[in-house]
Parts: C-alpha cells; structure tokens; sequence
C-alpha cells in the first residue's frame, strides 16, 4: 500500500465508505482483527488534553494487536524546540504511524511532508476529522442511511464544524450551520465544500445566525463546546455571544421527529446544551463516542498496513 496520511478530508467518497465498511466489520468481530496490527507501534503526539482521543487511539493499537506510544509535547524534544520536520524524520525510523493532536494544523502539515510513516491528526485547530468521521459513521449507523440526510450545526464555527462540513458534501448529506455573528466558519473552508458539493452534486453547506432556521426539520442536530482548548481568554465573551444559541427541548422540537442529537464531548450542560437534551431520548452522544474506538481502529489498519477483511487491498489514498 503506498504511504497515506489522513491531516485533512481530502478523500474521495469511496475511501471514506471504505473506512466505514471496515469499521462496522472491526465492530461486528474485534476478534478477526486483533493481529491485524502485531508488532506495528503508534506514536501519539498531545499538545492538549485529552480523553476520547487518547484512551481509543490506544485501547485501539491494543486491540488491533500492536502498541501506542504516548508522548507528551513537554515530554519530546519538540517542547524545546526541535523542528517538526526533524520529530517526523526521526520518529520515522522508529514507528509505524504518528497521530498528532495538536494546536496548530500547519504542525501536521509540515510533520506529513516530512514523515516517511502516516500521520494521523487527532484534531488540530482547523479539523478534528477522526471525529467527523465517527460522527458520520454513527449517523448513518442510527439511520440508515447518509444520502439526503440534514445536519445542523449550532454553535462555533470550529474544527468541529470545519471537518464535518467538508465530510457532509462528500457524503451527500446537507449541512446547515448557526453561528453568533463573527464566530462563523472559516470562509476558505466553507468555499471548499461549496466547490466539492458542486462538483459532486451534492447540497451545498448553509451558514446562517439563526439556530431555528438551522434546526427546522433537520434529521440531526449537532454541538460543541462555546470555548475550545487555547481560548479560555476568550470564555466570557464567548459565553455572552453565544447566549441563545444553546440546544435546548424547544430547539430540538423544530427538527425532526426521530432527529438525533450529536456532541463530540466533554460537554457542558446548561451551557452549549441543556441537560434533558443531552441526556434525553433522543441523544446518542455516548454511541458516538463509543464508535471513536471502531472507527479509529479502520483507520490504523488502513493506514498501517494490516490485514484488510481477507486480505482485501485498500483503496485508500492521501
């Protein structure tokens, strides 16, 4: 399989169905898989905190029968200014993959032109695409289906949002996003999935400042944290433009009937959410933090070389 990374989603609608596929076979039969990985070794770069990210990156290298190595930013050389480009060389010579989460996306970036192993970004500033795709494997999953699906996002224009915009056109599900008055998404990103759901005829993302006019009749609604990792400075000003936005019974009651409610977590409950929605019926945040562990195990295998099903060659690419 030649060298593939997975920073950002570049990948075609089949490479992300291929991922998909693997993943719900990984979670029918961990067995079939736990020597899929044997001898191989992960290491895991955090800048950040971390829960989700960490302990299934880890039980996952585990599972697939190989081993994670952690390694703190303050731990490694680069806390004391070693170039990006030198960790990944180095790195190179001693592991099979590297995942990163890290403040900065061009960090990843730079270590993925220079790293002879793939890189994994287990969430930059710009994207947290593992946990994109885990939240789309988890929608199509509950429903179905992805194809002409709605998705709604309320809240920052973030990483979050970025990653699940660029995955939605690719997948033909369509994405309306309500954010407060300057904290909407980065425009470049929003132009690259205007260009991809041209491209491929699927619905265009929506940006808008009213979370109802996001949430009517959407099949799905999504959150995420009002303050990210890096802007705590921010937090007051944040918590006061965001008034208004939170996920809330009423909110939820303009979507769909059967619409499910989405969080990448930790979540904050009176905050972002309200608690009778997160921990409600329609919420399945926890299936989806789960299936970090499913998802991400596909990932490894496809990016590290193991065995595919029988054996079956992946498609996969940059």
């Amino acid at each position: 399989m030649k060298l593939k990374h997975l920073v950002s989603l570049t990948h075609t609608r089949a490479e992300i169905e291929e991922i998909f596929d693997l993943a719900r076979r990984i979670k029918a039969d961990p067995a079939a898989y736990a020597d899929a990985l044997r001898g191989k070794t992960l290491a895991m770069i955090f800048q950040k905190p971390s829960t989700r990210t960490r302990v299934s990156f880890e039980v996952g290298m585990f599972q697939l029968g190989g081993h994670a190595l952690y390694l703190g930013a303050g731990e490694i050389q680069i806390g004391r200014g070693e170039t990006i480009a030198d960790t990944a060389r180095v790195l190179s010579r001693y592991v099979d993959g590297i995942m990163g989460r890290v403040y900065s996306h061009e960090d990843l970036v730079e270590m993925s032109r220079h790293a002879t192993v793939p890189v994994i970004n287990g969430l930059s500033d710009l994207l947290h695409p593992v946990q994109a795709l885990c939240d789309l494997f988890t929608l199509a999953e509950k429903k179905g289906r992805l194809d002409g699906l709605t998705l709604a996002y309320v809240g920052d224009g973030n990483n979050m949002c970025h990653a699940l915009m660029l995955g939605a056109v690719k997948l033909g599900v369509a994405m309306r996003v309500a954010t407060p008055q300057g904290y909407e998404p980065n425009q470049l990103i929003v132009k690259s999935a205007v260009r991809e759901a041209q491209k491929l005829k699927t619905a265009p993302p929506v940006v808008t400042t009213d979370p109802m006019e996001a949430v009517e009749g959407a099949d799905a609604v999504y959150t995420d944290v009002w303050t990210s990792m890096g802007q705590e400075a921010e937090q007051e000003a944040r918590h006061q433009a965001f008034q208004g936005y939170m996920v809330t019974p009423e909110l939820m009651a303009a979507a769909a009937a059967d619409a499910v409610f989405l969080h990448c977590l930790p979540a904050h409950r009176g905050e972002e959410v309200a608690a009778e929605v997160i921990d409600g019926p329609q919420s399945i945040v926890f299936d989806e933090a789960e299936n970090r562990l499913h998802v991400e195990k596909a990932i490894l295998v496809l990016l590290m070389g193991g065995a595919v099903g029988r054996d079956r060659p992946s498609t996969l690419r940059a």
